[in-house]
């Protein structure tokens, strides 16, 4: 029991880290975009200001190069540093091959229900029905897609009341399969330091904030690009207090 135990908490481990892991990449990401916009217009107007200012002013002229030197520093850095680590994580490459659906579920459901679901008292139910007899059995990258269901189901937990229901929906054909978690949203809830807590702070913190419209919490950002890695797509719907709030995780299940 107690190897069981050890088990499944360096599983969860491994599962925040990777979480953790795709949320630096987006937050990297916004930052590189965000910074570029800016740094692009002061090299612009820097150009402008050089065929104003008279060339023998010299403290102008210091200035002048005193900006394009800031800039090309900052240029420098968000190469360097951001888009270099971000480039482990740029192009999700996936490793297809087929597997049970009903065990992929089956696991990701246990790995929520050790990681919190235990810990808040929600329950997890699972309805699935396969269009298809061959959807029994799905070709995609089994631990990615593992990955991403579990991190639904656990911020389902983190965002609902302890003792909440938590649905999942599974459904398949032969080319696709579809994963849809349903809960009644509790936003509050991921600030509550009396309540067990299983993602990082700072990804709790950022989740409980109001979102961009058709933008998902940072945390999330796992199942959206392992969605397009399979030619998917990932929805997530707004947290509003006492309302269903639902994740879709849908992906090609074909090795095309």
């Amino acid at each position: 029991m107690a190897s069981t135990s050890q088990t499944r908490t360096e599983r969860t481990a491994r599962l925040c880290a990777e979480a953790a892991r795709f949320m630096r990449d987006h937050v990297l990401s916004r930052v590189s975009h965000d910074l570029r916009s800016p740094l692009n217009a002061i090299h612009s107007w820097a150009y402008v200001l050089e065929r104003k200012i008279d060339t023998a002013d010299a403290a102008a002229q210091r200035a002048l190069a005193g900006i394009r030197t800031g800039v090309e520093q900052q240029v420098h850095l968000l190469e360097t540093l951001v888009d270099t680590t971000r480039a482990e994580t740029r192009k999700l490459a996936i490793e297809r091959g087929p597997f049970a659906l009903d065990a992929l579920v089956d696991e990701a459901v246990n790995d929520a229900r050790a990681a919190l679901g235990d810990a808040r008292g929600v329950s997890y139910t699972v309805h699935g029905a396969a269009v298809d007899p061959a959807a029994a059995s799905v070709e995609a990258d089994r631990e990615r897609l593992a990955q991403s269901l579990w991190l639904m189901l656990v911020f389902a937990a983190e965002t609902s009341e302890p003792g909440a229901q938590i649905a999942l929906n599974v459904s398949a054909t032969a080319t696709s399969a579809q994963f849809e978690v349903k809960w009644t949203a509790s936003p509050q809830t991921l600030l509550d330091g009396a309540l067990p807590h299983v993602l990082e702070s700072f990804a709790l913190a950022q989740a409980a904030e109001p979102q961009e419209a058709g933008r998902a919490a940072w945390v999330l950002s796992l199942c959206q690009r392992v969605a397009e890695a399979h030619g998917g797509r990932f929805d997530a719907q707004p947290l509003v207090a006492g309302e269903t709030a639902t994740l879709t995780l849908s992906v090609s299940a074909t090795g095309g």
